[in-house]
Parts: structure tokens; sequence; C-alpha cells
């Protein structure tokens, strides 16, 4: 499998995409300034103790206030407390191994008898805020790093599931035994597989580092406050995924390829040359054909195979997905043949679509309807199959006697909607139609503005391909008309992001100008 990375920074956002054999399978779009995320380290306040949830509301500094359930709260929670009240009044590194842990809670008990009103807690993001929802903490505390997750205030060692070998799952075990610190716990990932003591010891001793500096801090941060940071959202998706079958990862901004250079070098030193700065003039979703895909594959109908697609439906309680065979009815041999075929490409795009569109909690999924117990279990062991890769947790349900198959999947973020439906190319749902003849009027005034107006000597106009190809078109074409005339600074490129009748035109940073 060929799998390349590519990264899209502006001043406003980033997004990240990743494409598996050139098909897109994840994207993460956000705003530069994103707060509250899956990892992050808060010093809270409890605002509010709620009995008959057996939970709290906690002030981490978003506008609604977090949500910390009792059974979130972890065993050693007093412990936890214990190292907060030193932290918070003296200088320095509180050393674990030398505090003394307190008695685990009892798991059957009560909120009221472990937190009041007003008291400060260390919490951690467990989920982002989604929907009218703030964030989910815990404070069983975690730092994660590539081959291992840091636990503070826990003794155990544990391995990763998906480490088949028991061997090898004994040698790791072993080998962090003997050389993680006291009052520290280890869960070891999946990519630990084989790897040298040298490593896996230099690896742990930079998150121990990492959670000793960040918590010196704790008494000059005043609640609610941020205490520790997660890596980079670049970095810790690249952490996350990084692996042979990597080959390239392009970034077009310098500043952010020289961090994730740095990181990968960090983690894996011979995989340092990868990384790549983009350097085009063509946007780097555009170059690369990432815009064409998401406009592709987001909307609510995803063809997938020889005219069968998908209906992929949202509500507030559960995500529902049809399978329709559409135009493939005739093309197997049987009814039952062509629904088996079908389902089992159904299978492999869902996968895809549940990662992409990073869709959580419940999943109806409505096969076509199959007879046969055998083709149903074909249907079931190609959708385990296609979700292996899948990093976060799932669970999948076998088909129903009605053909309808449950998937629940770990909701931690938001799920990511884009919208692929344009309004009306010339009067954008208005209902009042501007005569297109009217357009490069339109695109010619704002450049007019920009250079007479803002005084800007050197400047980008973006539009639409089509619009493009009829700025560039014949000798001399407009846009080269509209360079002698204006500005000899003036460059235009098509970016498929762009609606028919949309343009923007943005400063040699790419910030984009107001016209208005």
């Amino acid at each position: 499998m060929n799998a390349e990375l590519f990264v899209d920074v502006t001043p406003d956002h980033l997004s990240i995409a990743l494409l598996e054999d050139k098909r897109l399978v994840e994207l993460r779009t956000e705003t530069s300034n994103v707060k509250f995320a899956v990892g992050d380290v808060y010093l809270g306040r409890v605002k509010k103790i709620m009995p008959g949830l057996n939970a709290a509301f906690v002030d981490v500094g978003y506008e609604k206030d977090a949500f910390l359930h009792y059974l979130d709260l972890g065993p050693q929670f007093r412990s936890l407390q214990k190292f907060l009240n030193i932290a918070s009044n003296k200088k320095g590194v509180v050393a674990l191994h030398k505090l003394k842990s307190e008695p685990d809670i009892n798991k059957n008990g009560t909120i009221p008898e472990v937190l009041t009103a007003g008291q400060n807690v260390l919490v951690q993001v467990a989920k982002e805020p989604i929907s009218t929802k703030g964030p989910r903490l815990t404070s069983e505390l975690s730092i994660a790093g590539r081959n291992m997750v840091l636990l503070p205030f826990s003794d155990k060692v544990s391995v990763s599931q998906k480490i088949s070998s028991t061997e090898e799952r004994n040698r790791l075990k072993r080998l962090l035994l003997s050389i993680k610190p006291k009052s520290f716990g280890v869960i070891i990932r999946t990519v630990a597989e084989g790897k040298m003591v040298a490593e896996l010891d230099k690896e742990l001793r930079t998150l121990v580092k990492r959670w000793e500096e960040n918590t010196s801090r704790i008494r000059d941060v005043k609640a609610p406050g941020l205490v520790i940071g997660e890596i980079g959202r670049t970095s810790a998706l690249i952490r996350d995924i990084l692996n042979p079958s990597f080959n390239t990862i392009y970034v077009n901004d310098e500043e952010v390829c020289h961090e994730i250079k740095e990181y990968v070098g960090m983690i894996a030193p011979d995989r340092q040359k990868i990384v790549k700065h983009y350097r085009g003039d063509a946007p780097i979703f555009d170059q690369f054909h990432v815009h064409r895909q998401i406009k592709a594959l987001f909307g609510r109908t995803v063809s997938f195979k020889s005219g069968a697609y998908l209906i992929i439906e949202h509500t507030e309680a559960l995500h529902v997905i049809d399978v329709n065979s559409g135009n493939r009815s005739k093309s197997a041999s049987n009814q039952e043949n062509n629904a088996l075929e079908v389902n089992l490409a159904a299978a492999d795009e869902i996968a895809r679509q549940l990662r992409l569109r990073d869709m959580g909690g419940i999943i109806v999924v409505d096969f076509i309807d199959m007879q046969l117990n055998e083709n149903r279990q074909k249907v079931f062991d190609k959708m385990k199959q296609a979700m292996a890769p899948d990093r976060t947790k799932h669970n999948i349900l076998p088909l129903s006697k009605f053909g309808l198959m449950q998937i629940t999947r770990q909701r931690v973020r938001p799920e990511l909607h884009i919208q692929t439906q344009e309004g009306c190319p010339t009067c954008n749902g208005t209902g009042k139609i501007e005569p297109a003849i009217f357009w490069p009027k339109t695109l010619e005034d704002a450049v007019k503005k920009a250079v007479q107006g803002l005084k800007m000597k050197n400047l980008i106009l973006k539009v639409n391909p089509l619009v493009y190809a009829y700025l560039k078109k014949g000798f001399p074409s407009l846009a080269l008309k509209w360079k002698f005339k204006y500005s000899r600074g003036l460059k235009v490129f098509p970016s498929d992001s762009l609606g028919l009748l949309e343009f923007k035109i943005v400063d040699k940073e790419d910030n984009e100008v107001d016209l208005t």
C-alpha cells in the first residue's frame, strides 16, 4: 500500500488529507487556534455536582461546562488530588516516586464522596465538544507517544492486543517493567512490536520529562487553565499512522514542514527524508486532486462500483447507510450473487466513509437482502477485514435477519461535514439572476479596487477552474490584459474549492483581502 499525507496550512485553518493508493481515506480540517483537543490536560474547577448522574460539571474554560463521570475519575484519584495539592504550592518538579499513594476510591462509590463544588481538579479531554455538549473529561491521565502511552499514578504495564505473538508480548512487557520509573504505568502500542530497548527507553524518558516539565508549572496556572497541551494535530496524526507504507508527506508551509521533519526525525530517523516542502503555485489540494475527491465523497449519495451507490443519512441518535445496487441488477448470474457482490464492495466503501467522515456513535447499515446465511457471514467477515485498519475503537455485529448490520464507533470529535452541493451559479439561491456576461466585469472591478484602492502591488486572484479557463483563453487573454492594465504582480490561479461564481483575492502570504 502506498500512503501519502498532504498538509494544507493557511492563516485560518489546517487541513490534513491521507491518501492510500491515491484514494482519500482520512481528512482532518480545523481552525488554526483549536482548543480542547483530545489529550489536552487542564486544571479545572468543579462547578456543579450531579448525584443523580453520579457526575460533575467542570469548568475548563469552554463556553459549556465539561462532563466528568465518577467512573472516569480512575482508582488513583485521591493520589492525583494529593499530587495536585502539593504541586499547587511547590515550585519545581514533584517526584511521583517519592509520593506515597493514597487508597483507591470505591469503584461503586458516588461523586459527592470525592468531589465538592469549587474544588480544583486535574482532568484530561477524552472527547472534544460535540454539537450542544461540552468536552467529556477523565482524571485517568495519559501522555501518548509513538510506541507507548505513559500512565502517571499507575504501576501496570499492558500490551496492545493487536500484537498477536505471545512471545513478543511477554518480551515487551518484561522490558518495560525493567525500565519504567516507579509510579508510572505504560500501555505498549502496536507499533512497538520488534523495537529494541534503546529506542523504547529513549521515548519513555521523553514522555516522563514532558510530564514533569508541564506539571512543574501547575503553581502558576490559574483554574481554568491548560497544563499539558497535546502535540500539534499534524504531529499527533503522524505519530499514530506513520508506517513503512508511507512514502511522502507534503507540506505547503515551511515552518510546519520543519516541525514535522523534526518530529519524524525523532520517532523514525530513517524516514525523515519523506517530509517534503511543497512550493508550487497552485493550492496543494488542487495540485494533487484532493479537492476533487472531497467533492465526490462527502455528499449524501456516494457511488462506489459499476453504478452501485450508498445513501448516507445522519440523525441526532444514529447514522443510517443504505446500500443500493443501482443499474447493476443484471450484471451477475442471479439476484443472490448480485446482492453478495454489491454488499462486499459496499463494505469496503463503508469502512472508508466511516474513517473519512469520522462518523461515531451508532451506525446502522441496510445491506441488500440475501437469503443464504453463508453469504451474510461473508459480508460480516468482509466488514471486519475492511475496518481492521481503523484505529478508532469499534464493534461490529453480524447481519440480522432483516439484512441490517449494527456498528458502534467511538466518537471523540465532531463528525466532519463538508458542503458538496453548490447554490445556483448565477443567483446564489436568492432567486434573482445575475447575467453571466457581467461576471468578468465583477472580477475586474475587484482587481482594480485591490490595486488602486488598497495599493496592492502583488496579488493572487483565485477562481473556479472553468472561470480560470475563460480568463486565460486566447492571446492576449483577459488575465494578461488585466496584468498590464493594473499590476504586473497579478497572478490568476484555479481552485477546485470555489464555486462557479466565487473568487478570492489573496496576498503573497495567502491572506484573503477584504474588499468590502
